[in-house]
């Protein structure tokens, strides 16, 4: 004889199937790549989201933005001899009330007819450059809420406004808002 077949489960047990389900899947972040999340998005795919179950759905997963990340080869071919790396973080208050930390990092840039091999920012530049990265980081972070904050990550605008704000300093290049934190997030309500 074969194994015993067991008879279908009874209702409750499908209710309650269901009901470890929800509470396995709440609360769980997931890694995505933005080349995944966007169409075409071969040119984003070293970023990465972290996105969080906020509640589950029968087979749908209601998910929120729970941070942000750059791939490790990325960050690694970003990094160079000759020129100075600088990073700066701060926390920001969206209007939304949640509390993110953003981490920014960029790099000195040779001058167009530079004779030097080096490429260094002094150490006065260097604490000037990362006090208008925390500014603007402010800024551009307590001005809008989560969803027009990530808007502004994906097409690395706050980058851009930063290598602008720094050029009378010292002139960066690469400049990214690498990582992303959620330090604390308000109730959502999924109804």
């Amino acid at each position: 004889q074969g194994p015993r077949r067991l008879p279908h489960p009874p209702n409750w047990q499908n209710d309650r199937q269901q009901e470890c389900r929800k509470q396995v899947g709440a609360c769980r972040v997931f890694t995505v790549s933005l080349g995944d999340l966007k169409p075409d998005g071969e040119d984003d795919a070293f970023r990465k989201f972290k996105l969080k179950v906020e509640e589950v759905q029968g087979t749908q997963c209601l998910t929120n933005f729970y941070g942000m990340d750059m791939s490790t080869d990325k960050l690694r071919s970003l990094v160079r001899k000759w020129h100075t790396l600088i990073e700066a973080y701060a926390d920001v208050k969206t209007t939304d009330g949640y509390t993110l930390r953003l981490f920014c990092i960029g790099f000195t840039k040779r001058r167009p007819n530079q004779n030097r091999k080096t490429s260094y920012a002094q150490s006065a530049q260097v604490r000037n450059i990362r006090k208008k990265m925390i500014e603007i980081m402010i800024r551009e972070g307590s001005s809008a809420s989560l969803n027009d904050l990530v808007a502004k990550f994906i097409p690395e605008m706050i980058g851009g406004e930063i290598e602008k704000a720094t050029e009378g300093i010292y002139p960066l290049q690469n400049v990214y808002i690498r990582k992303v934190k959620t330090l604390r997030a308000p109730k959502v309500d999924v109804t």
